[in-house]
């Protein structure tokens, strides 16, 4: 009788039903959509800020002392090794490594090569340039066996570059000089070459500022000198011109091995940046970032395990000699505020949907007890108690609301879908763990919306609606 009189009163009351099933499907497709959303808005926001550079950068010890004591940013007294860059990829968070780059810096005095250049014809001298070598685009065998791709043209997306970038396989080996009035000009081949004509320059990258500053251009041929190589000048033809928006933009950036080659600094390095996927920071991973040594086991093992950007600054120095990992903190704490951000802007879309659903419901349902108070009126004339009548009340919502609850869930997985695909141009991962969370939601917002009109159940008097006082 009981299970009769429900699924009556929901055939007899449908359109009511589906504007409640639809007011519910529309507050569980929401929720689904944000809460799949913000569970994976993690990495997909910092797979966005990667490409605006780095978050961690690696310096020798003696450079971090010099820096933090004195502020002073001068040449290396010590470096690091190249041969060790592969160890990053070894870390315990080695896949949350997304991208790195080694750096060479040292100065090297700057010469403009004529277009038509002659035996006794003079180079103009330009001053002295910071240069910087660099990997572009270099392809890495590492330690575990895996290769991979990565430089400084995957973390610098947002320069501007007229020209081309560097490649790292142009760098040539062997190298050939000729002599002119002043100086020697050198430059590398993979050839014997004995005729000027046959030589091939190496290629550089030029600051916009440097360039404008000596009208340099896309195919210009300048020259590099340091002390190292004497009265030695070194051809290199301009490939590209790019614009930084930084201090960037005074440099000369060449591969790695001719930095290293014109510096003699053969397998060393000055510096690396390192993008990282990492998690917010919050009091264990502040506390950890001034002094891991504090922490007792649990604490130490829970930061250890969790990618916070000091963990994996720790990690780093473990595996690269000599070396002082630090975070970007600019980038590193903007990648935290953005996060908590926007996941406290999808818990918030997730609450407003929900009471507006539950207001939704409260309304449908006072209107549905309403229509049916003389129905109601009859059962407790009869000796009907209000508890059998209030459940027989609820479970027609409860039905209803497990029909658009399901309609909303799958509804929603396509709302994340398509805010996936339009914000951050790739997949939701839908979370199992929604599941449970969404039937939880719609199981109280569902209770809260029909209280209203259980109140209104109660106080109803059989004499009153039986002989119209309602």
């Amino acid at each position: 009788m009981y299970w009769r009189m429900v699924f009556r009163a929901l055939i007899r009351q449908w359109k009511k039903m589906l504007m409640i099933a639809f007011t519910i499907a529309l507050g569980a497709s929401l929720a689904t959509a944000m809460l799949n959303v913000m569970f994976d808005v993690g990495d997909k926001v910092n797979q966005e800020l990667k490409t605006y550079g780095a978050n961690i950068c690696v310096v020798p010890q003696t450079a971090s002392i010099m820096n933090d004591m004195y502020g002073l940013e001068s040449e290396s007294i010590q470096y690091l090794r190249e041969d060790e860059l592969g160890r990053l990829k070894t870390i315990f968070w080695a896949f949350n490594i997304v991208d790195f780059a080694p750096y060479l810096d040292g100065k090297a005095n700057l010469a403009r090569v004529p277009k038509t250049p002659t035996a006794d014809s003079d180079f103009t001298e330009l001053g002295e340039v910071k240069v910087t070598g660099t990997w572009f685009n270099h392809h890495l065998a590492l330690p575990t066996g895996e290769e991979l791709d990565t430089g400084m043209v995957a973390m610098k997306k947002w320069w501007t570059v007229t020209g081309d970038w560097l490649s790292d396989d142009e760098t040539v080996i062997e190298p050939v000089e000729m002599t002119t009035s002043e100086a020697v000009v050198s430059t590398r081949s993979t050839t014997e070459m004995t005729a000027k004509n046959d030589l091939v320059p190496m290629k550089a990258m030029v600051g916009a500022d440097l360039a404008q500053k000596y009208g340099l251009q896309v195919g210009d041929t300048i020259t590099l000198s340091t002390a190292n190589w004497q009265d030695k000048h070194w051809q290199f033809s301009v490939r590209g011109i790019f614009e930084a928006g930084g201090d960037e933009d005074e440099c000369v950036y060449l591969t790695l091995d001719d930095a290293q080659w014109l510096f003699g600094k053969d397998n060393l390095i000055s510096s690396i940046e390192v993008s990282a996927l990492t998690t917010p920071d919050n009091d264990l991973a502040r506390k950890a970032a001034q002094d891991p040594e504090s922490l007792n086991r649990v604490d130490w093992d829970t930061w250890y395990c969790t990618a916070y950007v000091s963990s994996i600054c720790y990690q780093i120095q473990e595996v690269i000699s000599n070396s002082v990992a630090k975070a970007v903190r600019q980038v590193a704490e903007s990648e935290g505020a953005i996060l908590n951000k926007t996941q406290l802007l999808m818990l918030l879309i997730t609450i407003l949907s929900l009471i507006g659903s539950a207001l939704g419901i409260s309304n449908l349902v006072t209107a549905s007890v309403m229509e049916r108070s003389k129905e109601i009126g009859l059962l407790k004339a009869i000796g009907a108690y209000d508890s059998p009548i209030s459940w027989l009340v609820l479970t027609e919502i409860l039905i209803t609301a497990v029909v658009g609850g399901v309609l909303g869930y799958f509804a929603g997985l396509g709302f994340a879908q398509v805010i996936g695909h339009s914000v951050f141009s790739s997949a939701i991962t839908i979370k199992p763990t929604v599941i449970p969370l969404v039937a939880i939601l719609i199981f109280v917002v569902t209770m809260a919306g029909s209280i209203p009109s259980i109140r209104l159940l109660l106080s109803l008097r059989p004499a009153e609606v039986l002989h119209g006082g309602h």
